[in-house]
């Protein structure tokens, strides 16, 4: 872990140290549980929304027409390389090679008369029969037939490797992420029939502008995903800047290598990167100590004399250790209550 991350977690133990004065209710309750804030340096990170994608990912599409048969598996279905996933009627391929065949024979013939004319040409250009562009002209002829029973055979060589093309197999061991293609539809060349990716690696590709692109390489290049829906959140293997930016936007690619599969993350999830570009003091506080009404945020602040009052606060990001930066509407010593709800009884009780 690097130790601008993990100052996020030391940080906040060595910075909130637990009080142990009496704050007690009026009516005899139990203390009311305090915590003391300091000012720490903390890891300064820069917040970027971001979208899971899968580093391996397929799009297996048609490469012959036909009717599809049988769909073998379905959205989710884990599949191996080389796994059947759909079959393709072949009637199609069999008039297509059909087709070929018959051109190959037509060629084949063309090209033989081609051949015998040649001949005549060159044995009657020996005896001054025909004039040079006579044989000119019969070579020329020939060539055309050769190349074009060349073309039927590749035609038909083309035909026969497509009839191959019915069934459809996977290019990777994965999961299939989305059936694109019923049974009993039409298939096309090209039209894609299933999407499949790897859940083993995975990654978020964040845009951050240009003006932040040298805070993180002297940062190191380091920084963690968060899925704020879950407040799950993630380290990353490694942080890769594409090396071209959006003429439009001003702003670079960067992907951020997940560690390994995790389970409930999945390519097209929303994600936030928070890129390491320093070191700030800041001030953190338990989420559970903030209290939120409506569009008050606040806090209670111990006021030394066995009472709190209420204090509005204006909050930063959420950290990963639980707690949430504070902006502004607290300093650093003073203690704040780790239980908002018994800190209002007891501020009412007085």
């Amino acid at each position: 872990m690097s130790r601008y991350f993990s100052l996020l977690g030391a940080g906040l133990l060595a910075g909130l140290m637990l009080t142990h004065g009496p704050l007690l209710a009026a009516d005899g309750a139990d203390a009311v549980p305090t915590v003391q804030v300091r000012v720490l340096a903390r890891a300064s990170t820069y917040a970027s929304e971001a979208v899971i994608e899968a580093v391996r990912q397929a799009t297996v599409a048609s490469q012959v027409q036909g009717r599809v048969l049988e769909a073998k598996v379905d959205a989710g279905a884990r599949v191996r390389q080389g796994e059947v996933l759909m079959r393709i009627d072949t009637r199609e391929a069999d008039q297509a090679v059909a087709g070929a065949a018959a051109n190959v024979a037509a060629a084949q013939a063309r090209l033989g008369d081609a051949r015998l004319s040649l001949e005549r040409a060159r044995s009657l250009k020996a005896r001054n029969f025909v004039s040079a562009a006579a044989l000119d002209q019969a070579q020329a002829a020939y060539d055309a037939a050769l190349a074009q029973q060349k073309a039927a055979e590749a035609g038909r060589a083309q035909a026969a490797a497509s009839r191959g093309f019915a069934t459809v197999t996977s290019p990777l061991n994965g999961v299939v992420a989305q059936r694109l293609t019923e049974a009993g539809e039409m298939a096309q060349p090209g039209r894609p029939l299933l999407i499949v990716y790897e859940p083993g690696s995975l990654r978020a590709v964040a845009d951050v502008p240009q003006a932040r692109l040298a805070d993180l390489a002297k940062a190191g290049m380091k920084a963690r995903v968060e899925f704020p829906e879950s407040g799950r959140w993630l380290d990353a293997a490694s942080v890769v800047v594409l090396p071209a930016a959006d003429p439009r936007t001003h702003t670079a690619r960067v992907r951020v290598n997940l560690s390994a599969e995790v389970a409930g993350v999945v390519p097209g999830m929303a994600a936030r990167v928070h890129f390491a570009v320093g070191e700030a003091p800041r001030i953190a506080v338990p989420a559970a100590a903030v209290l939120r009404r409506g569009e008050l945020t606040g806090i209670y602040v111990a006021d030394g004399k066995g009472g709190f009052s209420l204090r509005q606060l204006r909050l930063g990001n959420a950290l990963d250790d639980g707690s949430v930066e504070v902006l502004a509407g607290l300093a650093g010593g003073e203690s704040v209550a780790l239980d908002p709800v018994r800190a209002g009884l007891a501020r009412k009780a007085r």
